[in-house]
């Protein structure tokens, strides 16, 4: 079991930097899929700190997007957050803005669901249910092929964390819907109760 700030502090660091509820709602997600993922592939000691990861991993984002994963590690230590966690933040942008490979099978994950949590709340924004309990896998193929739908989610990035995993494609999609469907709930109570 890995030392690490409490989620608690991790969330008050992360709404220091971040008030939209767009970027709010996206740490929460990505918080809830790396946690399910953590259980999913026998980390349960450590369901925490992959969330943990999962919630400050775009803590720079809002306020510096041309800084993405570069000044993330400043607003990271001065919250007190360990090298480790920093680390797993930055390798997110590998190949992007920084070339801090994902190494450990969680930095992988986050590499691979990142972008892909947000193709996926684009998909269930258009369905009748605007959730993504009902999404099946064939009709996020569908719109994962139209570059020209969630254009701005890297395919390319979805598709090299797959690789980094071993997964094929379909398997990252079916496992991150189901990821999803896990913290979907609480993190539309989180977002509205950030904003009540």
């Amino acid at each position: 079991m890995k030392e690490h700030i409490s989620r608690n502090k991790a969330y008050e660091l992360l709404k220091k930097y971040n008030k939209e509820a767009f970027h709010l709602q996206h740490a929460l997600t990505v918080e809830g899929v790396m946690k399910w993922y953590a259980k999913e592939l026998g980390y349960d000691e450590d369901e925490e700190y992959w969330g943990i990861v999962g919630l400050l991993h775009d803590i720079d984002f809002e306020l510096y997007p041309e800084e993405h994963c570069l000044k993330a590690p400043e607003l990271l230590r001065e919250g007190g957050v360990g090298e480790d966690i920093i680390h797993a933040v930055c390798s997110h942008g590998y190949g992007i803005t920084v070339d801090i490979k994902p190494e450990h099978e969680m930095e992988k994950v986050l590499y691979a669901t990142d972008e892909l949590t947000g193709l996926i709340w684009a998909a269930a924004l258009i369905r009748p249910s605007k959730s993504v309990q009902d999404m099946e896998l064939k009709s996020l193929k569908k719109k994962y092929k139209s570059t020209a739908f969630a254009a701005g989610c890297s395919r390319d990035v979805i598709e090299k964390g797959a690789e980094m995993l071993g997964w094929d494609l379909s398997e990252l999609l079916q496992k991150t819907i189901y990821a999803m469907r896990s913290c979907e709930a609480a993190v539309n109570t989180a977002v509205e109760n950030s904003f009540a």
